[in-house]
């Protein structure tokens, strides 16, 4: 199996980040020069994704217009002389082929998901989470492709969590396979303590079959009301092969205040233009505490 296709869902209302959030999509929120859904589209492109469909909503045009070519602005910078600019600024337009579907109901995960059908038809396809930015040596996506394509099977990433965090997520019941990858047995959404598989969490990364999409279609709502694609994935998992995938790297949940200051911060100190700066900054703000 050939992964050329990737899903970014990003529809959701982003109430979590508000008031910013109003007016700005939170894929749009910058992580030093960057907005946050463009490390999501290198991490797909960097893994040799072609086709990126970015699943979104009516007021999420932010986004179009970002990946798109901006003749009066690339005017203004090769007239000004600023030649490292306009290639950035081109280079966001160049990263793969991207497409749009809107969700035009907020109906959950999974009904976004279901939005790519026509998209994807009969390939599979990786999902990438467009909260979820990852930091690794290898696309964390990369990872999951190698599994996928080894094993012929739908993969997920997954990684530890405490105690403290883990009804927060799906987990998984899974059997050792190989060097960090895991059988599926079963899934199940945000349980309590007492009821865990287990600590391995999914995060925010999939390369999925097409069957997936009718059992999307017909999922019933689950956890919130909304369609959860944990429940789809559970029958899968069920009917079909599917892995799990300790994958290696870090990730960060850009979608809440926390996860988006601790990405702020990381991706600043290794920026080149801000990273001795911003050393010395918090050195001097930490002695004043």
């Amino acid at each position: 199996m050939k992964v050329r296709k990737a899903v970014i869902p990003a529809a959701g209302l982003g109430t979590r980040m508000l008031p910013a959030t109003k007016t700005v999509p939170k894929e749009m929120l910058p992580l030093v020069d960057k907005p946050a859904i463009q490390y999501i589209i290198e991490e797909a492109a960097a893994a040799g994704i072609e086709d990126i469909l970015i699943v979104t909503n009516r007021a999420k045009s932010a986004m179009d217009d970002y990946f798109d070519y901006y003749p009066e602005l690339e005017t203004r910078l090769t007239q000004a002389g600023k030649d490292h600019e306009l290639m950035e600024v081109r280079r966001a337009a160049d990263l793969a082929n991207i497409f749009y579907v809107r969700q035009r109901e907020t109906k959950g995960l999974g009904h976004a998901i279901w939005r790519a059908k026509r998209f994807v038809g009969d390939e599979p396809f990786a999902v990438l989470l467009g909260d979820d930015v990852m930091r690794s040596q290898k696309p964390v996506i990369g990872q999951l492709i190698a599994a996928a394509e080894e094993y012929d099977a739908s993969a997920i990433g997954v990684q530890e969590v405490s105690d403290e965090i883990v009804s927060k997520y799906g987990v998984i019941k899974a059997e050792p396979l190989g060097e960090r990858v895991f059988t599926v047995r079963d899934m199940q959404e945000k349980p309590t303590l007492a009821e865990k598989f287990s600590n391995y969490a999914i995060l925010g990364r999939y390369v999925l079959k097409p069957e997936i999409f009718d059992l999307l279609e017909h999922q019933t709502p689950g956890y919130g009301g909304e369609i959860q694609v944990t429940d789809s994935l559970r029958t899968l998992c069920q009917q079909d092969r599917m892995v799990a995938v300790d994958f290696e790297g870090h990730r960060y949940d850009t979608g809440n205040l926390k996860g988006f200051l601790e990405a702020t911060i990381d991706f600043s100190l290794e920026h080149p233009e801000t990273g001795e700066w911003l050393k010395q900054f918090l050195k001097e703000k930490a002695a004043m505490l």
